[in-house]
């Protein structure tokens, strides 16, 4: 039951960026080029999902397991700091040069798009620089 029901919320979930078009890279850059050709379209995805996720998340709170009684993972942190505006900012700036963040480009993936797995490849690089150089480097100490 557990993993019927984490298909059709992954479905779901995938669905949504296909039919948004999250996992058109021309169509995100189109949106962040405010100053360019601006398609203003995916602000009422934005404009959607950010008080749906806002709810969630205050209900998640509230619960000490999710409902296959596993712990939940949420984040910890409740500040700004250095770290968090570099990180945002790198993050920002991946998804504008590529078109992609991580969830769509793993769903553009089942379509072989050739820029989801170069993007995927390079995801997965950084995430293995981060996890390898930067904690044992800037964190050792």
């Amino acid at each position: 039951m557990k993993n019927i029901l984490t298909f059709i919320a992954g479905l779901a979930f995938g669905i949504g960026l296909i039919i948004s078009g999250m996992t058109n890279p021309a169509k995100v850059i189109g949106f962040l080029d405010i100053f360019g050709n601006w398609d203003p379209s995916l602000m009422f995805v934005m404009l959607g999902a950010i008080p749906i996720s806002f709810i969630g998340f205050k209900f998640i709170e509230k619960k000490a397991s999710t409902i296959f009684n596993e712990p939940l993972h949420l984040p910890g942190k409740t500040h700004i700091n250095t770290e968090l505006i570099v990180g945002s900012l790198l993050f920002g700036s991946g998804w504008a040069l590529a078109g992609l963040c991580p969830g769509p480009a793993l769903v553009a993936l089942g379509s072989g798009s050739s820029k989801a797995m170069i993007f995927v490849v390079a995801m997965l690089a950084g995430m293995y620089v981060h996890d390898h150089l930067y904690k044992n480097i800037f964190k050792s100490n």
